[in-house]
């Protein structure tokens, strides 16, 4: 049976410098997810055209637009990648390059040349869900997000603030800690009965 072996991360990628290599579709949908997640995420992209949508991003976010062709130049300082051009030989480039730097590298809709995937994302406050289907289903990713925004009450991040104050207020060492907040929420995942 296939498993899906990818060790998942949550990024602070307001210290990171992020580059995408594109200005097309693929590009400013790979953008718009960032920022929804990251609105501090630092990110360069490199393309000779930009659409209109991802000039208007760009003004919302700390991003910068490079009017240019790929170079091996704009690796500098970066550390994530994303190559989203309609010219494979361009990606793979991108690909060789940060492979050889040592850089984590995505080119988008081509999982061979991927170190990450960018899954589906559910956030409500402070409660982030990641859902990833091993790069091989971004639809059923899609699904799973809109099952999990649905099924996630609003009011989770006034309960994650909650219990934050309440757990600095718990005696005892870690293990007791964590026996009382686990029987203090067990509430949250327990099926109702008919």
């Amino acid at each position: 049976m296939e498993r899906n072996n990818l060790y998942p991360i949550f990024l602070k990628v307001k210290s990171l410098n992020v580059l995408i290599v594109g200005g097309g579709n693929v590009a400013e949908e790979k953008l718009t997810f960032l920022l929804k997640s990251s609105p501090d995420a630092h990110v360069t992209m490199v393309s000779p055209m930009f659409r209109e949508g991802t000039r208007k991003l760009a003004q919302k976010g700390c991003v910068t637009l490079v009017d240019d062709v790929y170079k091996k130049k704009y690796l500098i300082g970066k550390h994530m990648v994303v190559a989203t051009t309609d010219i494979p030989e361009v990606n793979v480039q991108v690909w060789k390059d940060c492979r050889a730097e040592a850089k984590l590298v995505n080119v988008a809709d081509n999982p061979p040349y991927c170190d990450f995937y960018m899954g589906g994302i559910v956030t409500k406050g402070n409660v982030k869900v990641a859902i990833s289907t091993n790069g091989k289903s971004p639809t059923t990713a899609k699904r799973l997000r809109q099952f999990f925004e649905d099924v996630i009450p609003e009011n989770v991040d006034d309960l994650v603030k909650n219990l934050n104050e309440y757990r600095k207020t718990i005696k005892g060492d870690f293990e007791e800690k964590v026996e009382t907040l686990n029987e203090f929420t067990k509430g949250l995942i327990e099926k109702k009965e008919s």
